[in-house]
């Protein structure tokens, strides 16, 4: 099956959405499917490569408006193409439109990773002709149950949507040697957060309660938000507890989490749907703290006021994953992904069936 990916950014674009489609790509080779993804790139011409089997065309962007990069040639790009299937990762409205405009009427579904949360007022135009493309897709994939029921959006459409959890390979995450020996010592417990530096992943929050937590905090990643929590860390006094490490290799992220005591994901809005990092960091034996946002971090571990949780760990209560399992045991963790693509995939056959397509398909 000829399967093309829509979406802003690909590998090496760091990201949890960037992340789960080239691994989802890549699975789909592995099972024998024709992959390509249409991105857009900062600067420059538009690209062709293959990487680990995967065809990727990287088209230019002449703005961003809103976190969103704008592409005049992203639509004409996507008619030349003549997929069985195209899976849009939702929200990236260019790509929507796109689909809308260019997509020829080819069958396709969605996997939707996160509401519209920020830009209201361009959601209050873009909002109907969203539905319409919504409502119009085979098949809508999301990451949780709990994401379909809060969404103000999905609730409508819950009829169309399948939940297909996110996934990562526990085995690259398991046993694996810690980094520190390359990280400062320090005889105070290890909080461990990562991710790119947005509004929406609360790190300001947790950084303004570490004054009262005996603990030091690494930051990874980068991105928009760096400078105000650096400035915010020295504000408030705990500069010397932040180490900010920028953004980590993927050889050495098992590592990383191996050289932690907590896992921390402090997110403050629902544009923080699922949390691939908290897989990451469950596979790696690290028990879990985050935030109850009403999105799918609540499906993935058990939830807590962060600084009472936090709180709770360092004095030696830990509280494992949702249903009470050990870390690296939840029923999440055990998702694989050559078993998230294959229900993917799955659904993107199923998507092209529901166009007319030989039924045969199916039983990729």
């Amino acid at each position: 099956m000829r399967i093309l990916h829509l979406y802003k950014d690909y590998h090496p674009v760091v990201g949890g959405i960037e992340n789960h489609i080239k691994d989802l790509a890549e699975a789909q080779v592995r099972q024998g499917h024709e992959v390509t993804v249409l991105v857009t790139r900062e600067t420059g011409q538009a690209r062709r490569e293959m990487i680990n089997g995967v065809s990727i065309i990287r088209v230019p962007r002449w703005a961003t408006v809103a976190s969103t990069p704008l592409s005049i040639t992203f639509p004409l790009a996507l008619r030349t193409q003549n997929p069985d299937i195209t899976h849009l990762h939702f929200p990236y409205p260019v790509g929507e439109v796109s689909q809308w405009l260019a997509g020829r009427g080819r069958p396709y579904v969605f996997t939707y990773h996160s509401d519209v949360v920020r830009q209201k007022r361009i959601l209050s135009l873009y909002g109907p002709l969203m539905m319409h493309i919504l409502r119009q897709a085979q098949g809508i994939i999301t990451t949780s149950d709990r994401y379909i029921r809060s969404s103000p959006y999905l609730s409508q459409i819950s009829d169309r949507c399948r939940v297909v959890p996110l996934a990562v390979d526990a085995g690259r995450f398991r046993n694996s040697a810690d980094t520190s020996d390359l990280l400062p010592p320090s005889a105070a417990p290890t909080l461990l957060f990562l991710g790119r530096h947005r509004h929406y992943k609360g790190v300001d929050g947790l950084i303004r309660v570490l004054p009262k937590l005996e603990a030091r905090l690494l930051i990874g990643g980068s991105g928009p938000m760096t400078r105000d929590w650096q400035a915010q860390a020295k504000k408030i006094g705990v500069a010397k507890r932040v180490w900010f490490l920028g953004d980590i290799p993927d050889a050495d992220l098992p590592g990383l989490y191996a050289s932690a005591d907590i896992f921390v994901l402090p997110a403050n809005s629902r544009a923080e749907a699922f949390g691939m990092v908290l897989l990451e960091a469950m596979a790696s034996g690290l028990p879990c703290v985050t935030t109850e946002v009403g999105s799918g971090t609540s499906f993935v571990v058990v939830m807590c006021h962060y600084r009472s949780g936090i709180g709770d760990l360092l004095r030696g209560t830990r509280r494992r994953i949702r249903s009470g399992r050990a870390a690296g045991e939840s029923e999440s963790v055990d998702i694989g992904p050559e078993s998230s693509a294959e229900g993917r995939t799955l659904e993107e056959g199923n998507g092209r069936a529901r166009k007319g397509a030989r039924s045969e398909y199916l039983q990729h």
